[in-house]
């Protein structure tokens, strides 16, 4: 291990150092990824059912002596396989970029700046800053630590967490395990206290690197929608699969050709084949993902995007998510009157010693906001008073206690050697502290409670001084007097009551969960506009309630008060109780489990620990409620696309299957379509599920409606026949025209030419009509979508080609056509979606 020197010094790496040790060491990750290769993905599109029928299918060409046809399908093979490849590099990046976003973060002093990192960035020397709950990110020593214990399970075995204290010089790195070791290391999990380290090994010079255990993707179980896509590409599949054979068995009994028979039972396979379900589910998801990611919110699990759409409650934390969590001191009380910081130049002496003490009984360096906004406003008014005290010497520190809430900091005046204590928290802790009598504590709770129906974070701080140098174990045993209160404010973020006020019309409750006052939590709720914020239930009342009680009183009550991170638990079992869908956030090792029982648990990603991040189903990058609410409205986009996604395959697979099953029950019927026909229309059908409707915008209604019900399927038998009946209306338009055409005298080239030219517009047209189910189709022009322009130009540029040139025309079996008999098509074809626009005017009028 290299020796440190200048320990003291807390400036941290510059740029240009970590520039430098990442290009000499590399990034701080362990090998053995099994992110997917090109040869990995291209084997995958190898292995779809839709590439090998293409084989048999070119093969079989090639046996008929059909050289043209045969190479023709085998070159679209390439095609194809284009196609399934660049879809499954647009999820890989996807979730790369997912990955990125989803590393274990850092938090680093740099430049003399503290700042969160990915875990990856971190390098040798960095100053980690650690943190109760987070994952150390790297080997370390440590420099300065306060109560610090550490599970380092993952690399020893030992369940029970271990004390560190700091680097004397004399220890030498060791393997991890045992008390009282001045290192730390990557992968373990700081359970209690702080301090700062500084880092000695990265990526596979860590302990956990040296193990050789290489990082490999938690493979999720799958999503009750993958599931019932699934069973129904089984059934399809099964189905598709017998109607080959019966094919194969009537084409050959009735026309005496088993090679064409099984032609046709391919073509008719390849049709019915839903071979873009999972794909598009995949892409969807995948896409989705990182679409979100752009809402500030990261997936680290599938099943989220499917129950964002049904989440019918959202419980939030306040600080930092309803509000800016950067707070400032409003006002203040010396036990008489009180001074407001608004619009003040001055700042009289009778409050400064407040301000010093409880600056006193903070961090030397803050990150507490709150502390944060008490050291501000003393380096605004007493900068250069005696009330400022670097020089002192601080003796102990006193920490805050589940039994006490406050905390205490021992100090020695250098001049007089007299120790001083300083205290600062809850004012009822305070005021126990100070052991005052009932009249004082009825007064300054008056104070208290004037200050907190502001909205304003009351903090009271106060007093005491000892001249021996023998502390007491307990805050308790020191003689305190009571020096005043702080009343802090943190704003609403602004975009806050629009956000509660859309999840309102979507039909989702919003419930506020706070350890504030109850005053202070109503005043918030009101200012940013939750229902029936006039009731409340705080948490000594919720202790005192069982779960049948609480099932009732939640239906109506939105604001907790003065709760602690474990009755969360209780709350979000109370709204599954009442079969709510619950999305709970929170940032605490003890939101854990809150987080894990909820439907949707979101993690805080700025202020939140590794374990609730690990606990969670999404985590909130900037700590913004209106994230969330963005994350909602995407993940109901995301399903809508998916929905009009399935349902355009569903209904233009019905034609297709049907056109190439129907003439084959008719010796003297010619076939309309073959492999070539099928596939062709497969070159459109991919790239219009996978990119049109994935890109297409969010419908007006979608956050005007109630949510979706978690037991509802997600492609039922409803949307199913809706899809079907779509599919069904084209094949009774084209199976019209092939009659009509063959009544009328057309040649076989003819009659096919017109279908599938008609065909291949109502396909077209079906991709408009379901880009929504709610606007008319000449709204859902006018609307951008930048891939559609793309998908149906190639499309009818491919026809006019396979129209008008000879080579092609002779591969598609077509004769040619006149300007009418195009003309004619176009109108067939745009006649299969007039009753699908009639159905959407009548609903949206019936709305």
């Amino acid at each position: 291990m290299k020796k440190m020197t200048n320990d003291s010094d807390f400036s941290g790496l510059t740029s240009e150092e970590v520039a430098d040790r990442i290009a000499k060491n590399g990034y701080n990750e362990l090998q053995g990824s099994s992110s997917r290769n090109f040869w990995m993905i291209i084997f995958g599109v190898i292995k779809e059912p839709m590439f090998l029928l293409l084989v048999a299918c070119g093969t079989l060409y090639m046996i008929l002596g059909d050289i043209e046809e045969g190479i023709m399908l085998l070159g679209f093979v390439f095609v194809v396989m284009g196609i399934e490849f660049n879809q499954e590099r647009k999820s890989e990046k996807a979730l790369d970029a997912l990955k990125d976003l989803a590393s274990p973060r850092a938090l680093v002093i740099r430049e003399k700046i503290e700042k969160r990192i990915p875990g990856r960035e971190v390098v040798c020397d960095d100053l980690l800053v650690l943190q109760e709950g987070d994952r150390i990110p790297a080997d370390a020593t440590v420099i300065k630590s306060v109560s610090l214990l550490v599970d380092e399970s993952l690399l020893t075995g030992e369940s029970v967490p271990v004390r560190k204290h700091d680097w004397a010089g004399e220890d030498e790195d060791i393997q991890p395990g045992g008390d009282d070791q001045p290192f730390v290391y990557s992968g373990s999990m700081v359970v209690q206290g702080n301090g700062i380290a500084r880092v000695s090994h990265t990526g596979m010079d860590t302990q956990i690197g040296k193990i050789g255990k290489a990082i490999k993707e938690v493979k999720e179980s799958p999503t009750k929608l993958k599931v019932e896509i699934e069973t129904l590409v089984k059934r399809l599949t099964i189905t598709g699969v017998g109607l080959c054979l019966l094919v194969i068995a009537i084409y050959t009994i009735t026309r005496g050709e088993l090679l064409k028979g099984f032609l046709a039972g391919i073509t008719l396979a390849m049709a019915m084949l839903p071979e873009e379900f999972p794909v598009v589910l995949t892409i969807f998801m995948a896409v989705g993902a990182w679409r979100i990611s752009k809402k500030h919110v990261l997936t680290r699990k599938p099943s989220a995007i499917e129950t964002l759409g049904s989440a019918t409650v959202l419980c939030t934390d306040k600080t930092g998510t309803l509000t800016e969590n950067k707070m400032k001191v409003a006002k203040i009380y010396n036990k008489e009157n009180f001074w407001v910081s608004k619009d003040a130049n001055e700042f009289p002496e009778q409050y400064h010693n407040i301000i010093e003490y409880g600056i006193l009984s903070s961090q030397t360096n803050p990150f507490d906001p709150m502390e944060k906004a008490i050291g501000g406003i003393g380096e605004l008014f007493l900068k250069g008073t005696e009330h400022l005290h670097h020089d002192w010497e601080m003796v102990k520190e006193y920490s805050l206690s589940r039994e006490l809430l406050a905390m205490s900091r021992v100090f020695r005046n250098k001049e007089t050697n007299e120790l001083l204590i300083a205290a600062k928290g809850a004012p009822e802790a305070i005021f126990d502290l100070c052991h005052l009598d009932t009249e004082m504590q009825a007064k300054y709770a008056t104070a208290v409670q004037a200050m907190a129906s502001e909205g304003l974070r009351v903090l009271g701080v106060s007093k005491s001084s000892i001249s021996e140098d023998r502390l007491p174990d307990a805050q308790h045993d020191f003689d305190f007097e009571f020096v005043g209160l702080i009343g802090l404010s943190d704003p609403i973020r602004k975009e806050v009551p629009t956000a509660v006020k859309e999840c309102h019309k979507a039909g989702i409750r919003v419930i506020m969960i706070t350890g504030d006052y109850p005053v202070t939590a109503q005043n918030i709720a009101r200012e940013i506009g939750l229902q029936n914020y006039q009731q409340c239930i705080t948490g000594s009342e919720l202790a005192a309630m069982d779960e049948k009680e609480l099932s009732e009183k939640i239906k109506t009550v939105n604001v907790f008060a003065r709760v602690i991170p474990e009755q969360k638990l209780k709350i979000v079992n109370a709204l599954k109780h009442n079969n709510e869908v619950v999305a709970m956030t929170g940032d605490g090792v003890n939101d854990a489990p809150a987080l894990k029982a909820a439907n949707i648990g979101i993690a805080m990603g700025e202020k939140g620990t590794d374990v609730a991040r690990e606990s969670s189903a999404l985590v909130l990058m900037d700590d913004n409620f209106g994230s969330i609410v963005g994350a909602i409205k995407m993940g109901r986009r995301i399903f809508d696309n998916l929905q009009k996604a399935l349902g355009y395959i569903f209904a233009i697979h019905v034609p297709i299957a049907g056109l190439s099953l129907i003439p084959v029950f008719f010796a003297d019927l010619p076939l309309i379509l073959w492999p070539v026909h099928v596939v062709f229309m497969e070159l459109i059908i991919d790239p219009a599920c996978s990119i049109i409707f994935e890109a297409e915008r969010a419908e007006k209604n979608v956050m005007s409606r109630p949510p979706r019900k978690v037991d509802e399927p997600f492609f039922g038998p409803s949307k199913i026949l809706l899809s079907c009946f779509q599919g069904i209306w084209v094949l009774i338009a084209t199976l019209a025209m092939y009659f009509v055409t063959l009544e009328l005298g057309y040649t076989i080239g003819e009659v096919r030419a017109m279908t599938f030219t008609a065909l291949i517009v109502a396909n077209i047209l079906t991709i408009l009509t379901n880009r929504s189910w709610s606007e008319s189709i000449f709204t859902i022009i006018r609307t951008p979508n930048p891939t559609v322009k793309w998908v149906a130009g190639s499309a009818a540029l491919f026809i006019l080609l396979i129209l008008n040139i000879p080579f092609l025309q002779r591969l598609f079996q077509f004769s040619p056509l006149t300007i009418w008999e195009v003309l004619v098509a176009l109108l067939v074809g745009i006649s299969t979606i007039t009753w699908f626009e009639l159905y959407k005017f009548f609903k949206l009028r019936k709305l």
